[in-house]
């Protein structure tokens, strides 16, 4: 490869090509005409801003799905809208991948040259690239460096972490807050990753795409014929758990739900579908425990998928009798999202942002270990009514709630909320340098006066530190 070929391959990879496959009208269907009028109006004061995405991997993670989607209808609404991925060499991702798991809550030991490698490839992403846009989105702790490009500029930086920092390791998250700080505001998909900080903090929860091929409607002949294709039996009773191959996702207990479960029910399968991210370097080993976990039991079909799978994932989730969400610590876990969309019964873990969606007995089941799991599998395989109405109600959940017309009009609510904030700090200088000169001129004719100060509180502080709004979810009633 020459090097002008390298520098194209490199732009590849920063610069991310999105999908646009439908417009914003195309979910009047889903959300109704009024949703859509109603953002088309939220957004005309914006209209010609521009908006910049970044994070660290163009294809694989529930990150890189949201902005595949997100980023064309953002322009459909007239706003300029890029997504630019960082590039890292296989150290950085090592380190990201153990800050990752530490700020879960997992062991580590740093060292300096762990801070190090993140420092060097921070500074390498930020050559040759400025950011001018109006509004500049950070997702997660990868690419948070880079908002040591702002040099006073005069846009708006945004951090979205979409991983649980409820209890972080104190080395890592110090390091990493010591960027976050610079932002002018953090996005959580929990109340309970909410951290100590000077900057607000919004909570913003992820969102599927309904007419994605990972959630659109497929036929019935179309699901039944990709099972087939993976030896799945679409007879017998399935069920799933979609994630990458990732030791917090507890694939390995799954597996041992699954065996507790087929001594009631000898007739159903597992199917452990997923694979890995760009940015993951840890799923090949996860996948040989799993394997080993499993020992050559023919009812267990794992699927070591590609990230573009999106059909593929579709009609497993739509031929599962239910789906599984073991993990030990989750962000969000949009899988589950996309598998309520789909009326499918959810059993999941009580962690993280794993709550907002799934409602314990109303619109899913929530449990605490490996027993619990196999217990509440057990159940819904054995009361296909209480199944169906959790499915159900987790339906109109997602709707309401978690679609992506629902995160664009959140983004749309900050933009315009920063920009506010703009226009009243410039009010509240203006003011304060009037009210100085007329205190000047009142010290002049007499010096008492001056025993009377102004007092206007500076930008940046605020009276509810750690406090944040709410974007949560509304509850089914």
């Amino acid at each position: 490869m020459n090097q002008r070929e390298k520098d194209i391959s490199l732009q590849n990879k920063r610069t991310p090509s999105p999908s646009a496959k439908v417009s914003l009208e195309d979910y009047a269907s889903v959300v109704g005409r009024t949703e859509i009028d109603e953002l088309r109006s939220l957004t005309a004061p914006l209209a010609g801003k521009s908006v910049r995405m970044v994070n660290s991997t163009a294809i694989g993670g529930g990150v890189a799905e949201i902005l595949d989607s997100l980023i064309p209808l953002l322009g459909d609404l007239e706003l300029q809208a890029r997504w630019d991925v960082i590039t890292g060499g296989e150290d950085f991702f090592k380190v990201t991948k153990s800050f990752h798991n530490a700020l879960h809550g997992s062991e580590y030991s740093p060292r300096r040259e762990h801070f190090d490698v993140f420092m060097e490839a921070t500074e390498q992403n930020r050559k040759g690239r400025e950011f001018h846009e109006d509004f500049v989105v950070i997702h997660d702790p990868q690419p948070v460096g880079m908002v040591l490009s702002r040099n006073g500029k005069g846009n708006h930086w945004i951090w979205r972490c979409h991983i649980d920092v409820s209890d972080p390791h104190p080395e890592v998250w110090s390091f990493l807050e010591q960027f976050v700080r610079r932002y002018d505001a953090a996005l959580f998909s929990s109340p309970s990753f909410l951290r100590k900080l000077e900057i607000p903090q919004h909570l913003f929860c992820p969102t599927i795409d309904p007419l994605a091929e990972k959630n659109r409607e497929l036929a019935p002949q179309q699901v039944r014929q990709i099972l087939e294709r993976f030896n799945i039996d679409p007879e017998r009773p399935i069920i799933t758990q979609v994630s990458r191959f990732d030791r917090l996702k507890d694939p390995v207990g799954v597996v041992r739900a699954f065996q507790q479960v087929k001594k009631s029910a000898p007739h159903c399968q597992l199917v452990l579908a997923g694979g890995s991210a760009t940015d993951d370097p840890e799923a090949e080993s996860v996948l040989r425990e799993v394997e080993e976990a499993a020992a050559g039991d023919k009812d267990i079909h794992i699927l070591n998928l590609s990230p573009s799978s999106h059909l593929e994932i579709n009609a497993i989730q739509r031929g599962s009798t239910l789906i599984v969400q073991k993990s030990l610590k989750e962000g969000f876990g949009l899988t589950i999202a996309e598998a309520l969309w789909k009326k499918k019964p959810v059993v999941a873990s009580d962690v993280g942002g794993i709550p907002l969606q799934v409602i314990h007995q109303s619109t899913g089941l929530l449990v605490h270990s490996v027993e619990e799991t196999a217990a509440q599998i057990s159940y819904l395989l054995s009361h296909p009514e209480a199944a169906r109405r959790l499915g159900e109600r987790g339906h109109d959940h997602v709707k309401y709630n978690f679609l992506i017309t629902n995160k664009i009009k959140n983004y749309i609510k900050l933009f315009l909320s920063l920009e506010e904030n703009d226009r009243r700090h410039s009010s509240g200088k203006l003011a304060a340098n009037l009210q100085r000169s007329t205190e000047l001129t009142m010290d002049s004719a007499n010096p008492e006066s001056a025993m009377v100060p102004v007092r206007v509180r500076p930008r940046g502080t605020k009276s509810r530190m750690g406090r944040a709004s709410s974007l949560g979810p509304n509850r089914p009633s």
